[in-house]
């Protein structure tokens, strides 16, 4: 890469339209219907699963982000596109192009999903939701899985379609509190990863159990027949009064790192296989054929993907880790952690050798290199309890990560064959 690229970002900005001629531009970019509320914050945005995802708001930075969502409230509106399969051979398709056993997702019921080509490698992943008995709505993440399910779908009595649905996230400890506030009915008696129709202000809405940050929330699927514009100025409206804030790309970085939620094109690709990345439990081999089974099942089992800690400095994303002058693997995920008070990411290594526990370098974004430690994931409320809402504690403040002994070395890839 050129010396002039390297300290240069690239983002979408929304613009003013000058003079009187269509700009066809506009109109191959969706954006979410509620971007007016992000307007007045100087918003930046970055090409997500064909839409728009806010990545940079000014009204707040990346850590007082982070603290809303760990002790307050947060509201994003993502770039997650759900599609629509239905028709009498839906859970045909869908067993054929998921790993996991879509027949056991009944109505009213959420399952994390991911889809392969046929040498193993990961498309994309997201949330499917079963609608009806014959419909189920796959929000899925970057990627493009649209064209995928339409060569797949020859010979089955089966629509894919867009249903115009927009998905906004509500996070944080006070997440339940708002919503009982926001429904007109009594709250639902629901679970992690169900999704349950509610009315607010006399609507009729989709809310789900889900999101992606480990903390306690729901998610909001806006159809056409709302008035997305009333019911999302509500939430803000209500959750304001709560202490919520709008929330972009480093709302969720971090929080999402710490819990072991991997992001698609960052942390898997399309080279990478189930099991190196750590997800081969969502696989269910038992059900029968699926898409990239027989390449999987050839494929190497042992986990590459770890977390890692960082003294002192922020992780550069790319090949950055080193053993003894060595490159050992990559930093696909990187950020800053104000509540560990030090650099957190997600590492895919070269080789299976090294564990958590491991010493590794790392080149950091001061230019420096700085010890890490691998680590699993996630790396605090291994049980999932926040999330859940079984575990309610709300942090005060920074519970600093007790640091690498000083005696402690970088470990070679030798030292832990």
């Amino acid at each position: 890469m050129h010396d002039s690229l390297k300290k240069l970002r690239f983002s979408v900005v929304p613009l003013p339209v000058e003079g009187d001629r269509p700009v066809e531009l506009a109109r191959t970019i969706p954006i979410h219907p509620l971007t007016y509320q992000e307007l007045p914050y100087n918003p930046e945005y970055s090409l997500y699963a064909g839409r728009l995802n806010p990545e940079k708001l000014t009204n707040a930075t990346p850590d007082q982000m982070y603290w809303k969502v760990r002790q307050e409230l947060t509201f994003r509106h993502t770039g997650e596109y759900p599609y629509e399969i239905s028709g009498p051979d839906a859970l045909k398709l869908l067993q054929r192009i998921f790993p996991r056993d879509v027949s056991k997702v009944k109505k009213g019921r959420c399952s994390y999903q991911f889809a392969c080509f046929h040498d193993g490698g990961i498309i994309t992943d997201g949330v499917l939701l079963r609608v009806d008995d014959e419909k189920y709505w796959f929000a899925q993440a970057d990627g493009e899985l649209f064209t995928w399910y339409k060569a797949h779908s020859e010979g089955l009595d089966v629509t894919i379609s867009d249903p115009d649905v927009w998905i906004s996230q509500v996070a944080g400890p006070r997440s339940m509190d708002l919503l009982e506030r926001l429904i007109d009915g009594p709250m639902p008696d629901w679970r992690y990863f169900d999704w349950v129709e509610v009315t607010i202000a006399g609507e009729p809405v989709i809310i789900s159990r889900t999101g992606f940050t480990n903390e306690l929330g729901w998610e909001v699927y806006f159809r056409p027949e709302n008035n997305t514009e009333m019911l999302g100025d509500l939430i803000l409206e209500e959750g304001s009064k709560m202490g919520m804030i709008l929330t972009a790309t480093p709302g969720n970085r971090c929080r999402r790192i710490e819990a072991g939620l991997m992001s698609a094109g960052q942390d898997f690709t399309n080279s990478t296989t189930p099991f190196v990345v750590g997800l081969g439990r969502f696989i269910d081999f038992e059900k029968g054929d699926f898409i990239g089974r027989n390449a999987i099942m050839a494929a190497d089992k042992d986990n590459r993907s770890w977390g890692i800690r960082i003294e002192g400095g922020t992780a550069l994303r790319g090949d950055t880790l080193e053993c003894d002058g060595q490159p050992i693997g990559r930093v696909t995920s990187s950020t800053w952690s104000p509540y560990q008070v030090c650099g957190v990411g997600i590492v895919f290594l070269n080789e299976a050798n090294l564990k958590p526990g491991s010493v590794v370098d790392v080149q950091c974004t001061d230019g420096q290199l700085h010890r890490g430690e691998l680590c699993s994931l996630p790396m605090y409320d291994p049980k999932g309890e926040i999330v859940r809402g079984v575990n309610t504690a709300v942090p005060a403040g920074p519970e600093p990560w007790v640091g690498i002994p000083a005696t402690t070395e970088p470990q070679s890839s030798a030292k832990n064959t």
